[in-house]
């Protein structure tokens, strides 16, 4: 059985949570979302349910992993050895590694971006195409659609996992989180001051920042809890996975907090990225700001009409990178943690049981965008079936019963003796959390699966 690791320090305790919550969703789902969802109105929704929502669940999943103190599964077994809760985190076990299959070809997606910026070929031919939208739409079709291409990085991104995974704990995600993470915080800054310098950008800090509340309505608060939720990774099994790596002494709370507030500081700067730039270049009316289409067709038109393009646009790809990469070894890790504690397999072939049938579903994730006729699922590519499967119900449903786990499965001192250290760090805020998660988060996050199931079945 693989040895109890633990995070060596607090700052990369600190960077490796981090780099588990930040993925693509704060990269472009972020701003599309605030752009459909009234500007800095949904800004502010957004992080009173960071804080109503985000941090309690948070310290849920914490204090489990830290308390059991092995796997997304183990933990239960652990607290609840005659009980079968252990199911709630097989379901986030099991939504974590569906996401990982197609989130494997989204980050090749990127490190594709980052080689076509950096050998010119991504900006070949734009200066005579006749609708500059159109010729980067196409080159994000060909890439999707493509059979080899994507194929050929997401075993790139496999190998990277694979490798960075099998280093550990602390040799492998801590100590490339402490790297990463300040690259990643680093470009942000650049790239915001570089957006806020362009001309008529306050425009766009206008949009984002001057809040019309007359905008706020329940379309934009359920929006708003969805950000929060699956920006946070909440449910996936992450957050109980690396809280079980946390020495006995971490404050949860103030962890919490950090995580939470530098989670949404990179959705902030991605604002002050995005919204300016649109502005600048008069794409703030027409412009798609949503998903794909945001990073892989609008930011390359962006960076073809700014001076210094290649610059520009390998290093915004290079944040893609990052922020997918650090997220595909955070849910990797989740079922290896699993495999090795449960199998009791060295972590070497933990590694290749776990990977190894990614080498198929990944594929297959990629394959059932471009193939003839389509790989489908009731309806949906491979690709889409999983992500709207996993992300939009099994995550919550997690979540769910984890708040219920704990607010009322769990002995009732549970949760405070694990959030002050067994009453050597008490906080005012503990009665608040502790209601939130008995009350408040239940109810939201009920909320946030209901209204996604009627968007499937309607």
């Amino acid at each position: 059985m693989a040895e109890k690791a633990k995070f060596a320090t607090k700052i990369g305790l600190v960077a490796a949570t981090v780099g588990s919550a930040i993925g693509l969703g704060n990269v472009w789902r972020f701003p599309s979302e605030t752009q459909g969802n009234g500007g800095a109105a949904f800004l502010i929704v957004y992080l009173l349910c960071v804080l109503i929502l985000g941090i309690p669940v948070m310290l849920a999943e914490f204090a489990i992993g830290r308390s059991g103190q092995s796997d997304a599964v183990g933990n239960f077994k652990s607290l609840t050895p005659d009980k079968k809760w252990w199911m709630a985190g097989a379901i986030g076990l099991l939504a974590s590694y569906l996401i990982l299959s197609y989130y494997m070809v989204v980050a090749g997606w990127t490190l594709d971006y980052v080689f076509t910026s950096l050998t010119g070929s991504l900006y070949e031919g734009y200066e005579t195409a006749a609708n500059t939208s159109q010729y980067f739409g196409d080159k994000m079709n060909a890439l999707v659609t493509s059979w080899h291409t994507p194929i050929l990085w997401t075993f790139i991104t496999l190998g990277i996992n694979f490798v960075v995974l099998l280093m550990g704990v602390q040799k492998g995600i801590e100590k490339l989180s402490n790297v990463l993470m300040p690259v990643l915080f680093l470009l942000l800054v650049i790239f915001a001051v570089k957006s806020l310098t362009l001309p008529d950008a306050m425009r766009g800090v206008e949009f984002f920042l001057k809040p019309d509340f007359s905008k706020i309505d329940i379309n934009v608060i359920i929006s708003a809890l969805g950000q929060a939720f699956f920006s946070l990774s909440l449910g996936m099994g992450i957050l109980i996975t690396y809280s079980a790596y946390y020495p006995k002494d971490t404050r949860l709370t103030r962890t919490a907090v950090q995580v939470s507030m530098l989670d949404f500081f990179v959705a902030f700067l991605m604002g002050l990225i995005i919204f300016p730039a649109l502005c600048s270049f008069n794409m703030g009316d027409t412009a798609s700001v949503q998903g794909t289409t945001l990073v892989f067709v609008t930011m390359p038109e962006i960076f073809a009409n700014m001076a210094g393009t290649a610059v520009w646009s390998v290093l915004f790809f290079l944040l893609l990178s990052i922020a997918a990469i650090t997220s595909t070894i955070s849910l990797g890790e989740v079922a290896v943690s699993f495999v090795s504690q449960r199998m009791k397999m060295s972590r070497l072939w933990a590694c290749v049981v776990v990977m190894a049938p990614l080498a198929v579903l990944s594929p297959i994730c990629s394959l059932s965008l471009g193939a003839e006729p389509q790989l489908s699922i009731a309806g949906m590519s491979v690709f889409d079936f999983l992500d709207t499967f996993a992300t939009n119900i099994m995550l919550p449903v997690c979540a769910f019963l984890i708040c219920v786990y704990v607010a009322w499965v769990l002995p009732k001192k549970f949760i405070e003796a694990e959030l002050t250290n067994n009453g050597e760090n008490r906080t005012k805020t503990l009665p608040v959390t502790m209601f939130s998660i008995r009350y408040i988060c239940p109810v939201l996050i009920a909320l946030i699966l209901i209204v996604k199931l009627i968007d499937i079945l309607g």
